[in-house]
């Protein structure tokens, strides 16, 4: 049997690259503009080899009892690592991914399709214009993962959509954000000031070292009308290889001290990285 050989493609926005883990039989990176993206294992898609990813598996691992389906709703595709995740461990549930880039969904699905029978539905559009369009109380997680190039697009950090996204989550519903940002955290106290005036809990997951501004990386931001089961997480994040830390209440609070809620009219990216910051060796 030959290898698998990495596979480029110009798509709608940038260049993307699936690249075969020479480790894995059946794994790939997915990068587009040399930024990694995605890492899909497709013999198992239990599998999540990025740190902020599996963080994310963490939380849909607790919103719920364990196997019990669920309605999520993903703003950002990448390779569709998180809908192959819920689909393998939380069999019957029912996923809409909206992805803005046809070309690079065309690609992904090409190349890595997706396990028969995991019902999920792929849409070429612009996610914020998607959202507003959603059915409300249709979902029981929002996923939110949207990137472009290496930031957080305008549209997705303001009250507004904090609100679009309140309006299409069920009462019990868990918001999640991959969010990317580092000292003084401007961005990321106004993203929690943002939400906090739309809904009453949040909590915020990250490595100790980009939380006292160490290096510029990754906080999954999770907000809910309810307690989130922080205990699970903090036993959770401490088992990874690159333990991360679970805030939540005063130590949150104090925080975002002074943050300003964005409104859509002032709403800008998140932060440009640094060079190398997301880079692959």
């Amino acid at each position: 049997m030959s290898e698998p050989i990495p596979v480029m493609r110009d798509v709608d926005h940038g260049t993307a690259k699936l690249m075969p883990d020479v480790d894995r039989k059946r794994a790939w990176l997915l990068t587009v503009d040399g930024a990694p993206q995605s890492y899909v294992d497709l013999d198992e898609p239990a599998y999540l080899e990025f740190e902020y990813v599996r963080r994310l598996g963490h939380v849909l691992d607790t919103v719920a009892e364990p196997g019990r389906p669920l309605d999520v709703l993903h703003l950002g595709g990448g390779a569709l690592t998180l809908p192959r995740y819920v689909a393998a461990t939380r069999p019957g549930s029912r996923q809409q991914v909206v992805e803005r880039d046809r070309g690079l969904l065309d690609l992904v699905v090409e190349h890595l399709p997706l396990p028969a029978g995991g019902d999920i539905a792929l849409h070429t559009a612009d996610a914020r214009a998607w959202l507003e369009s959603a059915p409300a109380d249709s979902a029981d997680v929002l996923v939110a993962d949207v990137f472009g190039g290496s930031r957080v697009p305008a549209q997705f950090t303001s009250v507004g959509y904090a609100r679009e996204a309140d309006r299409v989550l069920r009462g019990a519903g868990v918001y999640l954000a991959n969010l990317a940002d580092a000292t003084p955290f401007a961005f990321l106290r106004s993203q929690l000031a943002t939400f906090a005036t739309v809904f009453e809990e949040l909590v915020l997951i990250a490595e100790p070292a980009v939380l006292r501004g160490r290096r510029f990386g990754n906080a999954v931001l999770i907000a809910a009308h309810h307690p989130v089961n922080t205990t699970a997480l903090t036993r959770l994040t401490a088992a990874d290889a690159f333990p991360a830390r679970v805030e939540q209440g005063a130590a949150l609070r104090d925080f975002m001290r002074g943050a300003q809620p964005v409104r859509d009219e002032d709403a800008v990216p998140s932060p440009e990285p640094p060079e190398g910051a997301f880079g692959i060796g």
